[in-house]
């Protein structure tokens, strides 16, 4: 009952780079098996995992291969039947390459979540279509805008037992921008869709059963989806993650992956906290020299003036581009940490490739994960609990607003006592 899906050839497809994006939604909406679905129907598995599929779907009496199994993995997941880490997939079409994040439904998983979603240029939100839109819809959709996903694909899940009902899908969708437009803060792009992970309708290939349906499928929504990448018309951000001087020798070189922005040959820079300038003097990757490097490559800067320079500071532009470093922020941050928050315990901040050490000033407000709304005056921030925080360095470091840029804008707290990770933060 599938028509082909219109593609054009691998030749003639346009590469719109790398998507990372993340499933969301309820427990038991679909999620892992979509996933399966795209990777099945894309043709991602090796032969081996799909004699693998078959085989236990002829133990079990399936009529077809059970492609949740492809990313619930643990065997407590597959006991109970649901996804409790975040799952990593990667597929590709003629057109992009894409990496997945699966993300756990259950509200105490919230943490995994956040992860997830941290790295995310969209999500796809999974909606049980006899259930339509519940809290934790709501939640995770609250969630993935909290920490910069700006596109978002809701995706009606489950057709088939509603005979793909066409009436049911407007009305799932009319209920989400009814919530949508009540929340201003929550700034992303939205997009609607009906699907069938199960049996693979409008995932991969049309299916004349949605034949109601007007719109792409749900890859070629990916396939044309923003990417979050750092973008070469940002302003430069290099964090020094070494500096290299070989012995019996006078040079010196500062290694790092530019973040954000580009960097060449002549370029005014300034290293930050120190303020120290200087102008650029070579561009290496190995031992090619280059004119300009550009966002995403690993490089080795070597400046025109012999300057203190070491791990954890950053190199900007000499211009009114360049953050400025500071020793108080605020943040909002996702507490991972197996114990509440003690804002008297000292910890240590990772900021790029910087790191000193940080203490809590104040809780400033939690968000309310029932409610999804802000409380302030909190006093504690249990695991799974996101707040807003007054935070303070022993050392200054260049933070720029997660919302511009995400690499230089977010950071991790560390248990100084046992180097667990606790919390994940976002600067302003």
């Amino acid at each position: 009952m599938r028509g082909d899906r219109l593609l054009q050839p691998a030749a003639c497809a346009d590469d719109r780079g790398v998507l990372r994006f993340l499933t969301c939604g309820s427990v038991d909406d679909g999620k892992s098996t979509l996933i399966g679905r795209l990777l099945y129907d894309t043709k991602a598995l090796l032969s081996d995992t799909l004699a693998t599929l078959e085989r236990n779907a002829q133990r079990r009496g399936l009529a077809a291969p059970d492609l949740s199994l492809l990313t619930d993995g643990l065997v407590a997941e597959r006991e109970q039947g649901i996804t409790i880490d975040v799952a990593y997939r990667y597929f590709a079409t003629a057109r992009r390459k894409f990496i997945i994040a699966d993300s756990p439904g259950h509200v105490q998983y919230t943490r995994n979540m956040v992860t997830a979603a941290s790295t995310a240029d969209a999500a796809v939100l999974l909606v049980d279509a006899r259930k339509g839109i519940i809290d934790q819809t709501r939640r995770h959709a609250t969630i993935a805008g909290l920490v910069g996903v700006r596109h978002l694909i809701v995706a009606v899940n489950k057709l088939d037992l509603l005979d793909y009902s066409q009436a049911r899908f407007d009305a799932i969708a009319a209920d989400f921008r009814t919530w949508l437009d009540q929340q201003p803060s929550l700034h992303v792009s939205t997009e609607y869709i009906p699907i069938s992970a199960l049996e693979g309708a409008n995932v991969v290939e049309r299916d004349t059963r949605l034949g109601w349906y007007p719109g792409p499928t749900l890859i070629e929504l990916l396939e044309q989806a923003p990417a979050h990448e750092a973008d070469a018309r940002a302003p430069l951000r290099l964090p020094v993650q070494g500096v290299c001087r070989p012995s019996q020798s006078d040079f010196r070189g500062y290694a790092g992956r530019v973040e954000s922005g580009t960097i060449g040959v002549g370029d005014p820079i300034v290293v930050l906290p120190s303020r120290h300038t200087s102008r650029v003097a070579s561009v290496r990757i190995g031992e090619r020299e280059l004119d300009r490097a550009v966002a995403g490559q690993s490089v080795l800067v070597q400046l025109t003036d012999d300057i203190d320079i070491s791990r954890g500071d950053l190199i900007a532009p000499d211009d009114a581009g360049a953050p400025e470093p500071a020793s108080t922020f605020s943040a909002t941050v996702c507490w991972l940490g197996p114990r509440a928050l003690e804002p008297q315990r000292e910890y240590l901040l990772r900021h790029g490739t910087r790191e000193t050490r940080a203490r809590i000033t104040r809780i400033a407000a939690h968000l309310d994960i029932e409610a999804l709304a802000w409380r302030e005056s909190a006093d504690a921030v249990e695991p799974n609990g996101i707040a807003r925080l007054a935070i303070a360095t022993q050392h200054p470091i260049a933070v720029d607003a997660y919302e511009a840029l995400r690499s230089t804008g977010s950071f991790i707290l560390i248990d100084a006592a046992n180097f667990d990770t606790v919390a994940a933060g976002m600067i302003g």
